[in-house]
């Protein structure tokens, strides 16, 4: 029985190696090329994740978001709600993979059928989107109002592109609960924020690459304790049938 309990262990293991790498990140293993944030977050729903740096001294807000598209999709979101807690109202950075290349766009949610392709109600720079390992990663600094505690945050993966108009995202529990509030205050002054840039329309930039995200994980913790329990639980199997 040993020699077989072995084997499904090491069968097990296996299973567990091939995760992709998506899944088995935390927002601190991740990496980004001549990028640092003062804070991420394993964001509570779709298996997302947001760094970022809050400048008090610009009302800036320097931000690296981070997700897996849905199955067959080929868009993810992050936005910020100035008005309200939900999707209607949301100005949002959008990463869309069109003719197989990935680009950053802006876009107004005016409504549950109204996703319009427009400048934002605040300042965007510094704005490109990239993707790695299987997941699409939106790069910008924002302009937040000033002396702001914290903003109204939303976050999305979504369908299919239809040339460059993205399709309505899947309407599961997750995706429906993906909001929240995103603290600004505690991180003030904790890393240097982005430069204010000079005024004019949200443009596209050229997609950063790697070197670590610094800083502690914030109000993220339900994706990480998913990985440590699955690792727990194959752990605890694997001695269990070894005694066997």
């Amino acid at each position: 029985m040993a020699s077989l309990s072995t084997l499904f262990c090491l069968s097990l293991l296996s299973l567990l190696l091939l995760l992709p790498p998506a899944l088995s990140l935390t927002c601190t293993s991740q990496k980004f090329t001549n990028r640092l944030y003062a804070n991420c977050s394993d964001l509570p729903q779709l298996g997302a994740y947001l760094h970022y740096t809050y400048n008090a001294s610009n009302s800036s807000l320097s931000v690296a978001y981070v997700a897996r598209p849905a199955d067959g999709g080929a868009w993810v979101a992050w936005a910020i709600n100035p008005t309200s807690t939900g999707m209607v109202g949301s100005q949002a950075l959008m990463a869309l993979r069109i003719s197989g290349s990935v680009v950053a766009k802006t876009y107004n949610i005016s409504g549950y059928h109204s996703i319009d392709e427009s400048k934002l109600s605040f300042d965007v720079w510094d704005l490109s989107a990239d993707e790695a390992n299987g997941t699409m990663r939106i790069f910008a600094a924002v302009r937040v109002p000033e002396k702001a505690a914290s903003v109204n945050q939303v976050w999305q993966v979504g369908g299919a592109v239809n040339g460059t108009h993205p399709s309505i995202h899947p309407r599961d529990v997750a995706n429906k609960a993906s909001m929240g509030t995103l603290e600004l205050a505690s991180t003030a002054g904790s890393a240097p924020g982005p430069s204010a840039p000079a005024p004019g329309p949200s443009k596209s930039g050229a997609p950063a690459g790697s070197a670590p995200a610094t800083g502690p994980s914030k109000g993220g913790a339900p994706a990480g304790r998913g990985n440590v329990g699955l690792l727990a639980r194959a752990v605890l199997l694997m001695g269990s049938l070894a005694v066997l």
